[in-house]
């Protein structure tokens, strides 16, 4: 077993007690949707929150439970079939586009599933541990961190096309007394040169963001806050969705086969742009960082405003000069903020939209996947995706980091996913 979690089997006891935290976080993100809520899948990309609950509760049984609590006794076998997601080592499993057809166990009983396995979970957590189940445990925490900001994407899509536009934070913060304009975008120049990328310290990582490496950097410009809102409006009035010439092929006859002709969640009622978020539909505000956009949207705005995407590396060597906001994860947001006042630094880096990279999602020199079905959590999935950093106003408190490769699709867009500019510089 070959995991970067950094912990030690001394640390028994602050296992246990990040167990329940992690738990009860889940918990309480499904308490604000209803059972019926619980039981929708929206599309074959998203999953029902009841699902979610499940499928984390499902990890700590199969890869902590079975293997290293003797005594350990399923609640219902078949729930293995039923909550294994892609772990084809593990056994098989249920169709994933139709995880919504799953209405039986209901939601309560995934509660009962949940509470079933958090009780063997606290007496194998209660005795003795080898270094290899504490690193599953810790893998587990990560995992379920996941599927939590899974969990309120997934409701989100949900929500969207539900014709009452349901909000799910009925007292979260959203943009309030918004400003019009986010103002000029600045660059901060990078000189380039050999970088260091990869995991640092001996903190927690997944496997895809090992071995460190070094890159060779040309000299950069990073834009020091993310595209706006009014500056996509700006791309629309141009013509965007209708002129093929900023678009890659692909892009171009995705753009025609699903008729977008604006960001996911965008609707022209009335002749006002309006945005689906979290706490409800709302006029858009232009000041605001433009979220929702496929690897296709993001690339032809690039081209299309004379630019470019960063290379993960070069976002990875910038955020080394970014600091993690204290309260990240932590701030009970629908929605991502507007860039405060520029200060010659960059803005936005961290916590507000994963921000798509031109990198595709490979393995790092070196890489070499755990053995055995939890090899299979990132390395399969390394091959026509791409690389977005940085995380995002859904992603889980302690779960953002300079190194974080988080990978989608080129045409999903249903995450919580912008775009920050890069330049090459040119003597």
């Amino acid at each position: 077993m070959d995991l970067h979690t950094g912990v030690s089997v001394n640390t028994v006891p602050t296992l246990l007690s990040r167990y329940h935290d992690i738990r009860n976080r889940t918990e309480a993100l499904a308490a604000l949707v209803s059972p019926e809520d619980q039981v929708v899948q929206s599309m074959p990309d998203t999953s029902p929150t009841k699902w979610h609950r499940a499928h984390v509760t499902w990890f700590f049984e199969t890869f902590l439970l079975k293997p290293f609590l003797d005594d350990y006794v399923e609640l219902d076998p078949m729930y293995a079939f039923l909550f294994n997601s892609y772990y084809v080592a593990a056994g098989p499993r249920h169709t994933r586009a139709e995880r919504g057809m799953i209405t039986r166990p209901n939601a309560v009983e995934v509660g009962e599933y949940r509470a079933h396995v958090d009780e063997a979970m606290h007496r194998l957590l209660d005795g003795p541990l080898s270094q290899e189940a504490a690193d599953l445990v810790v893998l587990g925490f990560h995992h379920e961190q996941q599927h939590q900001e899974l969990l309120l994407m997934d409701i989100k899509h949900l929500f969207s096309l539900n014709p009452l536009a349901p909000s799910y934070y009925s007292d979260g913060i959203d943009t309030l007394e918004p400003p019009t304009s986010a103002g000029p975008v600045g660059w901060v120049n990078f000189a380039g040169g050999i970088s260091t990328i990869g995991h640092k310290g001996a903190d927690f990582s997944f496997d895809n963001e090992l071995p460190q490496h070094d890159v060779l950097l040309q000299p950069f410009e990073l834009a020091d806050r993310l595209v706006t809102c009014g500056e996509w409006l700006e791309f629309i009035a141009d013509g965007a969705y209708s002129n093929p010439s900023h678009w890659l092929s692909d892009g171009w006859h995705t753009v025609q086969k699903m008729g977008w002709r604006a960001p996911e969640y965008w609707y022209e009622i009335d002749g006002e742009w309006m945005i689906f978020t979290l706490t409800g539909m709302r006029p858009l505000n232009p000041a605001e960082p433009v979220s929702h956009l496929s690897y296709y949207e993001a690339d032809a705005f690039a081209s299309w405003a004379g630019a470019r995407l960063p290379t993960e590396a070069e976002w990875e060597h910038a955020a080394a000069s970014a600091s993690i906001p204290n309260d990240a994860g932590q701030r009970g947001i629908a929605h991502p903020q507007p860039a405060e006042p520029p200060t010659g630094e960059l803005r936005q880096m961290f916590s507000e939209l994963w921000q798509w990279t031109s990198s595709s999602y490979a393995p790092y020199p070196g890489f070499q996947a755990a053995p055995g079905a939890v090899g299979e959590y990132n390395g399969k999935f390394m091959v026509n995706t791409w690389v977005l950093r940085g995380g995002c106003v859904a992603t889980a408190p302690g779960h953002v980091r300079p190194s974080y490769r988080n990978f989608f699709y080129p045409a999903t867009r249903w995450h919580f996913s912008g775009l920050r500019l890069a330049r090459n510089v040119t003597s």
